[in-house]
């Protein structure tokens, strides 16, 4: 009965059935990756910009590229180098000599879905480009301010920071992700089906198949309906006690910011709804925590010598705090 009245109260067919044909979609190409997949998906319905890590050669770009293909919007993609400039990331001021005027050129960054390939290759001065844009939704130049359109949300890939030739994103930059999602070598058997797969398929018959599942509209729509999802006041305070815990913890250099609360919040909501529910629960919170946690706290040097991980750090923490029934 219970069920049934959360059912009337928030019907959230449209949004599943979207879900659905996305992750339905996107299994005839990538193999495995289920819950990055979540992850990506919920950052989108939680209005969030997705910061996904991994080695060369794991579909990092493919899966990022094809949540973009199945959403009808603006896409644009911008490979990051060691020499790219803010100005061909956010646009620039011409001079034209007909009327004797500057007008202002769009970059890349003017779109709905921004793919930004290998986010660290590129250093301190274009990252702080991106600062203003992923924040308030609008670029700044020459001192007149352009909004851009909404849905707007990046999507970036990053190498490991211990790979060569790659820079470490400022604080700053990274808690303006909602997730850092972490991208693993595929198991024995995954890696069979890929090899068997790009056999016997060519890939780009493949991507001819991922149709628009989804409008602008509909991503604006279904985040208000994400938005208005309930959260009962001690999931609230199970989610302040978490991020106020990262503050205090002795194997942490720097805990995390009240956006790290919101981002919880937001993305449990998101997760709720792709598994059905119009309500979260503590499970919802728990699970989204580490992808939310990991790129925002910042270990000590002697705990980072001992190869501690953010995500061990982040379930200890959990494991101290009571959780709400």
């Amino acid at each position: 009965m219970e069920d049934e009245i959360f059912e009337q109260r928030t019907d959230l067919s449209k949004l599943n059935n979207a879900v659905e044909q996305i992750k339905a979609a996107l299994a005839h190409i990538i193999v495995g990756q289920h819950h990055a997949i979540d992850l990506i998906l919920a950052g989108l319905l939680a209005d969030g910009h997705i910061l996904i890590e991994g080695v060369p050669g794991v579909a990092k770009t493919l899966t990022a590229k094809l949540i973009a293909k199945a959403i009808d919007a603006r896409y644009s993609r911008i490979q990051f180098t060691p020499d790219l400039m803010p100005s061909d990331v956010l646009g620039t001021s011409v001079f034209n000599p007909k009327n004797s005027e500057f007008e202002f050129r769009r970059g890349p960054i003017f779109g709905n879905i921004i793919l930004i390939d290998e986010i660290n290759r590129s250093p301190a001065k274009t990252q702080s480009a991106l600062f203003e844009v992923m924040e308030e939704r609008q670029v700044t130049i020459d001192g007149t301010t352009y909004k851009m359109d909404e849905p707007f949300i990046v999507l970036a890939t990053q190498n490991p920071i211990e790979q060569e030739g790659t820079y470490r994103l400022p604080e700053a930059q990274l808690d303006r992700f909602i997730f850092k999602i972490e991208i693993k070598y595929p198991t024995l058997e995954e890696e069979i089906s890929i090899i068997t797969r790009q056999h016997q398929q060519n890939p780009t018959d493949q991507l001819s198949h991922i149709k628009p599942v989804l409008s602008t509209q509909d991503i604006i729509s279904l985040r208000q309906q994400v938005k208005g999802l309930h959260v009962e006041p001690k999931l609230l305070e199970f989610t302040a006690k978490i991020i106020h815990e990262t503050r205090n913890n002795k194997s942490l250099y720097l805990g995390g910011s009240p956006r790290a609360s919101l981002a919880i919040i937001n993305a449990a909501k998101a997760m709720a709804a792709i598994k059905g529910r119009d309500f979260i629960t503590p499970d919802d919170i728990i699970g989204v925590a580490a992808p939310v946690l990991r790129h925002r706290i910042m270990l000590t040097p002697d705990k980072e010598m001992e190869g501690v991980t953010p995500d061990e750090v982040v379930a200890q923490i959990i494991q101290k705090i009571e959780v709400p029934r």
